[in-house]
């Protein structure tokens, strides 16, 4: 490791060289098809985190009900190593699926028990930050919001969707945001699972043959670099999301308990006729 980083001046010149030469780019192995092949891993394990996530949150949020106990558990998730994670179900969940099922471009023949092994590893990331932000962007409203929405006639359901979710969003944005970047970091040890690949496979294999003057350092740095900028892309196009999502008065109205009292009954009566 040493030898490599003597002369960081002439590796990271070898970096450039590795991502200016267009045959690392393309190719059924180029840093193209892995890139394409992250970003799937990613929106698979956000998306679904989401859809568990969301309704957990609200419903929490909403009847105050499990507060302690999926506060405790997702902040244990937080703590699950990823790698050893991904190794232990890849040695007892993968043997136990026998599906068939190929996905053209992302899961070939034979490869579906090890994909579905890295995405609970991703799945189980995505699903805390999104889960305690959605019970705490609604457990922050004031409760005189509730009050006005039952009493022009809302059912419990109608106060959770037209009420408390779009007071909530902007820290669900948040909680979203916060998972996705961290899926996209984590998404490099898919490449530790049998026939799967994404930006982790350049830097495990470039960790393996670190003096390999063009798949080695470059290699592994190369496709460090494209992981970051990912994350920098996928977090300015959530931004943009949820600018365009959340209402301006919520986006920069103050920490805290939401303060618009007044003119949130004839919201919510305009709403309900």
């Amino acid at each position: 490791m040493s030898g490599v980083l003597a002369d960081s001046g002439v590796n990271f010149a070898r970096v450039g060289l590795f991502l200016n030469d267009p045959a690392n780019w393309w190719g059924p192995n180029g840093l193209l098809v892995e890139l394409r092949q992250h970003v799937y891993y990613t929106l698979i394990a956000v998306i679904l985190g989401l859809l568990i996530a969301l309704p957990a949150g609200l419903w929490i949020g909403h009847t105050g009900r499990g507060k302690a106990l999926v506060g405790g558990l997702a902040n244990g998730l937080r703590a699950v190593p990823a790698l050893g994670f991904v190794v232990l179900l890849v040695l007892w969940l993968a043997p136990k699926i026998h599906w068939r099922l190929t996905i053209p471009g992302l899961v070939g023949p034979g490869v579906l028990p090890y994909f579905v092994a890295v995405e609970v590893v991703l799945i189980v990331l995505a699903i805390p930050p999104i889960l305690t932000n959605t019970y705490a962007g609604v457990e922050n409203i004031d409760p005189a919001v509730r009050d006005a929405a039952a009493g022009v006639g809302m059912t419990g359901r109608q106060v959770v969707l037209k009420v408390e979710l779009p007071i909530a969003l902007p820290l669900i944005a948040s909680g979203v945001r916060s998972a996705t970047l961290q899926v996209i970091a984590t998404a490099t040890i898919a490449a530790y699972a049998p026939f799967l690949g994404g930006l982790g496979a350049p830097i495990i294999s470039g960790t393996q043959q670190l003096n390999d003057p063009r798949y080695g350092y470059p290699a592994m740095v190369g496709a460090g670099i494209l992981v970051a900028l990912l994350a920098m892309v996928a977090d300015g196009l959530l931004h943009l999301v949820e600018r365009l999502t959340v209402s301006p008065g919520l986006r920069h109205a103050p920490r805290g308990r939401f303060r618009g009292r007044s003119a949130l009954p004839e919201r919510i009566g305009a709403s309900v006729t």
